[in-house]
């Protein structure tokens, strides 16, 4: 596997990581598989090290990945703000994961805003914002940034110490997002990756069924709901999937629900880009999801 960084940058960040003691570790706001995973598994790896090592979000994740070993011990801004703060003024080194600019955290982007401690932006989109961070390590071409958070602890010399709880996490990122290793996962180190975390006793299969598989009856209707009332555009190549606030109500929606929705249209013959327009229950407020196939770019 090509190493990640190159000399200078991996010793500049070996020294970020060895003078920092306390370590606050954080994803964007309305957490996915990948900002978790690749959270938990860059804390497994940093409690390694003897660091205090916490993951703070700025609201809950999904049901679907409570499973997720240590998950339960992440702290919740929305929830207890004031020991998020606490952690967060008082952490020597906050890890910005799977995001690039501080707004992607809403109200918690203040806090992480002024505090005094050293700032890691790990992440995979595009256009880092490159004032939020002291230390930016940015790769779009990557697959995820669980990949990106495998690849610099391999390359760190952390992956003989990895355990089987940490390895699920960082396959778990892997793979919701890519869905299922079915889209923007064409680079055959990818595969190199999965077959080290396997040696390491992960059971990707359960992991699929974990995440995919223990849905309610409710989001499995409400799924068909959406569909039902889906618009495609055939001179456009696209589809169009919403839901309401009233309509996520009707099904009885719990986080999570609308989850990998905006992917289903792609199965259409034709339709290379979906878009999935859904009001949020908490702010007012419409959230976008964009996907695409092929050689046509979302952004």
């Amino acid at each position: 596997m090509n190493p990640l960084l190159d000399n200078t940058t991996l010793f500049s960040l070996m020294r970020t990581l060895q003078n920092a003691r306390k370590i606050v570790i954080m994803g964007h706001r309305g957490p996915d598989g990948d900002a978790l995973g690749a959270a938990l598994g860059w804390a497994e790896y940093l409690q390694g090290l003897g660091k205090s090592a916490i993951v703070v979000m700025p609201n809950p994740f999904p049901d679907f990945l409570r499973w997720l070993p240590n998950s339960e011990k992440v702290v919740f801004y929305d929830h207890k703000r004031d020991v998020a703060r606490h952690l967060i003024e008082g952490t020597d080194l906050i890890c910005m994961l799977d995001f690039n600019s501080l707004h992607r955290l809403q109200e918690m982007g203040d806090v992480v805003a002024n505090s005094k401690a050293e700032r890691l932006m790990i992440d995979h989109h595009l256009s880092p914002d490159t004032t939020c961070a002291q230390t930016i390590i940015s790769h779009p071409e990557m697959s995820s940034t669980s990949e990106l958070v495998f690849r610099l602890i391999y390359q760190l010399g952390g992956y003989e110490t990895m355990t089987t709880q940490g390895a699920s996490a960082l396959y778990c990122g892997m793979m919701t997002d890519t869905g299922g290793f079915t889209y923007n996962s064409n680079n055959r180190e990818i595969y190199f990756i999965i077959s080290e975390l396997l040696s390491k006793g992960i059971d990707k299969d359960d992991i699929y069924r974990k995440v995919y598989n223990t849905y309610s009856e409710s989001r499995l209707r409400l799924m068909g709901y959406v569909l039902s009332n889906m618009t495609v555009y055939p001179d456009c190549n696209s589809a169009l999937i919403t839901l309401t606030k009233a309509e996520q109500s009707k099904f009885n929606y719990i986080k999570g629900d609308s989850e990998g929705f905006v992917n289903i249209p792609l199965s259409i013959k034709n339709v290379c880009f979906s878009c999935f327009l859904r009001e949020d229950t908490e702010k007012p407020m419409i959230k976008i999801s964009l996907r695409s196939v092929g050689t046509f770019p979302c952004n």
